[in-house]
This record gives structure tokens, C-alpha cells and sequence, in this order.
């Protein structure tokens, strides 16, 4: 590893002292958890009775949250709807004493909300059975979106980053991005990140299907495609740095002017759930150069958090700790492999 262990617990330990503008798509992740009953006689489907019902961030909501576990101010700036969802969302912030101030309640709106549900028998692992899926029926208000735009640029000002969290919700666009002025814009788009174009992003995080998508084609195991690709947005973006996550491979790391930087996966390969992780990546990322970090550090950073939360079942977060746990267990391994 080409990172210098000692130097990324430093890094860790600064996060506390960053303030991270969340500026997005707040998402509502539901989990609905039953025993198997049996099996209808009305349909060839399971009968799961109820055993409980959890509601956590999604979306830009879960970044926030690691952001939030990972020890640093996060000010979110979004939208939720005057519904159930969106109440328990800004309940949920609240506990942590995050700043709710930057998120927008719209009467008559649907939060974003991404119901699973999740089934099993007694003492066996749930899995995922069904996923219901509820959005607005309509696009975001001009009027909240300016709102929200004012709220971004005015909370930028005494920030190290904003983080921007695009899943096709319409909290945020490129247009109003373009407006914004910070130290450092890192950009997570779910379906429109060539769109950011001219929009001052330093960094953005695609997983590799979505940069297949992009361009519509495929890369698999052809490093030299992903290369080119990831070159091309490099230039056609002027952005700093794209960190590609690629699953079971890693990650990749691509900056202008310098060799792609590739990291092996942290960890196994047997993840136990892949929900959110993206965000979790992003977080670390974001946190990390704001702290100082270069974009290798960053990568390897985020690349530990990665792995970590893969383990995780559900949408989960990475903390503090467990990111300096991580570091510290791998130094100690390196440290006593054989020359």
C-alpha cells in the first residue's frame, strides 16, 4: 500500500474539525422486517407476520449520516415532504443534533422513500423480498429550489466542502450548482454527472456501471477502456480527481496529470449488503481531502470505509472509530509480514 498509515490517522482524527455542506437528494430508507408465516392460498406468495419496522437516511440523507458518525459538522440542505418519512428523517437528524435548519418541509410533497421487506424464519438471516418504492408525483417547486440554492451558497461560504448528492429526486441540479463557490464541490450523480459539466466539481465518485452508462458501453475486465473513459471525463468535466468504485475490484483512482491509482478491495468479497455504500465512499472522500489529505489517502480512506460498511446489513454508516480500527489493524499486519 502507498499510503503512509501513520499520516491517515491523522487525517481521521481531523474530520471532527470539518464542517461539510450535504447538499441533495434526501432519502427515506424503510425496512420492514416479518417471520415466514407460510404461504397464501390466495397466491404463490409468503405471509410474513410484522415484526418490527425501521426508518434510516438514504440518499443524501446517508451520506449526512456518516458524515454526521464520522465526527464532522454536517449542515443538510434539502427537501423532504410534510409526510411521515420526512418527519421521521428530520426527527432522525435532530437526535444526532445535526443542523435540521437547511431542510425544506413542502406540503402535499412525497419524500422519497425506498420500502424493503425483509422476511425470514426464526434464527435465519432475512433477506430482501420486496422493494416498494414511493416518490412525488411532481418536481420540486422553483421557488424551494431557489430557497435551497440560497441556503447552499450562504452555508458554503464557512465550509470545507459541499458534498452534492444527485439521485434524480429534483433537490438539486447542475444549473444551480454552477452557482455555487466553495473550496472544494465533490459530486455523487446517480444519472446526470456529465451534466455537471462547468460546474467548478472537484471530485466526483461514480461506481463503474454507471460510467458504462454514460458512454453505453461496457467495460468489464478492460482496464485500458476504463482508462480511456475515465480520461475523458476527467477532460470533458475539468475535474481534479474521479475515484471509480468497481465492486470486487476496488477502486480506481484517476487524477490529471498523474498514472491511475488502482486499490484492491479492503476486506472480502462476500459483502453481506452493498445498500448505500456509494455514500459512504463519498463521505470518506469528502472529508479526507477536506482534511488535508491527498487524492491517494483519500482513495485508500474510502476504500477502508468501503469494506467496512459492506459488512453492514441495510443502509448503514461508517464511524470514527471504526475507520481507525481498520488502519491500525492493517499497519499491525503489515508490520509483521515478512520482508
Amino acid at each position: 500500500m502507498s499510503a503512509d498509515l501513520s499520516h491517515l490517522v491523522d487525517v481521521v482524527e481531523a474530520f471532527s474539525r470539518q464542517t461539510i455542506v450535504l447538499y441533495g437528494d434526501l432519502v427515506a430508507d424503510e425496512y420492514v422486517f416479518g417471520e415466514i408465516s407460510r404461504v397464501s392460498r390466495e397466491a404463490p406468495v409468503l405471509i410474513l407476520r410484522h415484526r418490527e419496522t425501521q426508518l434510516v437516511p438514504g440518499g443524501g440523507a446517508n451520506a449526512a449520516n456518516n458524515l454526521a458518525d464520522l465526527g464532522a459538522r454536517v449542515l443538510p440542505v434539502g427537501v423532504v415532504g410534510d409526510d411521515a418519512a420526512g418527519r421521521a428523517l428530520v426527527d432522525y437528524f435532530r437526535r444526532k443534533k445535526v443542523d435540521t435548519s437547511g431542510i425544506v418541509r413542502v406540503p402535499g410533497w412525497t419524500t422519497t422513500t425506498k420500502t424493503r421487506y425483509l422476511a425470514g424464519w426464526t434464527h435465519t438471516t432475512r433477506q430482501q423480498v420486496l422493494r416498494v418504492d414511493r416518490e412525488p408525483d411532481a418536481s420540486v417547486p422553483a421557488k424551494v429550489r431557489a430557497a435551497l440554492l440560497r441556503t447552499a451558497r450562504e452555508r458554503s461560504r464557512r465550509a470545507a466542502a459541499v458534498l452534492v448528492s444527485d439521485y434524480g429526486c429534483g433537490a438539486v441540479t447542475p444549473g444551480e450548482v454552477r452557482r455555487l463557490r466553495a473550496p472544494l464541490i465533490m459530486l455523487d450523480s446517480r444519472y446526470s454527472m456529465l451534466q455537471y459539466g462547468g460546474a467548478r466539481i472537484t471530485a466526483a465518485t461514480p461506481n463503474e456501471p454507471e460510467l458504462e452508462s454514460l458512454y453505453h458501453v461496457r467495460i468489464g475486465n478492460d482496464a485500458r477502456r476504463l482508462e480511456q473513459l475515465a480520461a475523458r471525463t476527467l477532460r470533458r468535466m475539468k475535474l481534479q480527481g474521479l475515484l471509480v468504485t468497481r465492486g470486487k475490484d476496488g477502486m480506481a483512482l484517476f487524477e490529471r496529470g498523474r498514472k491511475p491509482h488502482y486499490v484492491p478491495i479492503y476486506g472480502t468479497d462476500q459483502v453481506a449488503d452493498v445498500t448505500g455504500a456509494g455514500d459512504t465512499v463519498i463521505a470518506v472522500f469528502t472529508l479526507a481531502l477536506a482534511a488535508g489529505a491527498s487524492y491517494q489517502e483519500a482513495a485508500h480512506l474510502a476504500n477502508y470505509a468501503g469494506g467496512i460498511v459492506v459488512m453492514k446489513r441495510g443502509t448503514a454508516t461508517v464511524t470514527r472509530d471504526e475507520l481507525l480500527a481498520a488502519i491500525r489493524r492493517d499497519a499491525t499486519s503489515s508490520a509483521s509480514a515478512p520482508a
